[in-house]
């Protein structure tokens, strides 16, 4: 099994930047794909972007492509998103999330984390 813990969400003005953290503990971490998924209210959770298990490998929602940056440090046990031009709409609890293979779909993965708050202010 694999514990996630992610970290730095918060408030931000549009146009500005965070940098979310995934801590993963547990069963080995380069055993592993992760992915960002997030969720509004009242909406799905929709995926974001999602790395393989060396980092070689990265995919992106078209809704993130060129602003967002998914990255793992596998001496760390760390997956990290960089969020740069933030919007509004890019307000969410951010998900990382384990799978044996690089995924869009949420269903594909084992483990997740808590989730982390992002909050973007016009």
């Amino acid at each position: 099994q694999v514990q996630l813990v992610e970290s730095g969400g918060g408030l931000v003005q549009a146009g500005g930047s965070l940098r979310l953290s995934c801590a993963a503990s547990g069963d080995t971490f380069t055993n592993y794909a992760l992915g960002w998924f997030r969720q509004a209210p009242g909406t799905e959770r929709k995926f974001l972007a999602t790395i393989s298990q060396s980092g070689g490998g990265t995919y992106y929602a078209d809704s993130v492509n060129g602003r967002f940056t998914i990255a793992r440090d596998n001496d760390e046990n760390t997956v990290f998103l960089q969020m740069n031009s933030l919007k509004p709409e890019d307000t969410a609890v951010y998900y990382c999330a384990a799978s044996k293979g690089m995924a869009t779909n949420d269903d594909w993965y084992d483990y997740w984390g808590q989730g982390t708050q992002v909050t973007v202010s016009s």
